[in-house]
């Protein structure tokens, strides 16, 4: 199996990962049990950001790297969350401050106002100097519900 390292310490994102691309003989290795830590996130979209953390992580290593960015982009909102996602309630906070602090933001915002989608993309690096990176994204639309549901997720989908 090729061995490719994931740029992430997210566990919820190394096991979706690891199970979809194990089907295709990558041996996907979270960067964090490789001792590499996490890339300063200084892009502005997140193209930018997937391919800033793949090659940081391809250069530590010195193997293939897989990165991801995603959020979620609430219209009412302008599209924040957006990049900041992750950090939506303060650098470090977990996903349940980030739910509750959407939920109480949109509290008052009617059911027909609350169009949303989530923005993923991942990005393959050949190698850290790679000046061709595979970039996929795909963007899902939904609407924020007035509660949290769901068991088995994470992030803002639980």
């Amino acid at each position: 199996m090729q061995k490719v390292v994931l740029a992430t310490g997210n566990a919820g994102k190394v096991r979706e990962l690891a199970s979809l691309l194990s089907d295709f003989g990558l041996d996907v290795v979270a960067q964090t049990e490789l001792g590499v830590d996490s890339a300063e996130e200084t892009g502005l979209t997140f193209i930018e950001n997937a391919i800033l953390k793949a090659r940081h992580a391809a250069k530590m290593t010195g193997l293939p790297a897989i990165a991801d960015d995603s959020g979620l982009a609430v219209d009412v909102l302008g599209g924040a969350p957006g990049i900041y996602s992750a950090r939506y309630s303060g650098e470090n906070a977990t996903d349940q401050q980030n739910l509750e602090k959407l939920l109480h933001t949109l509290r008052d915002v009617p059911d027909d106002k609350r169009q949303a989608r989530f923005h993923c993309v991942l990005v393959y690096l050949r190698h850290a100097e790679d000046p061709t990176p595979i970039v996929c994204h795909g963007s899902w639309p939904g609407v924020i519900t007035r509660q949290a549901a769901g068991n088995g997720g994470f992030g803002y989908d639980p």
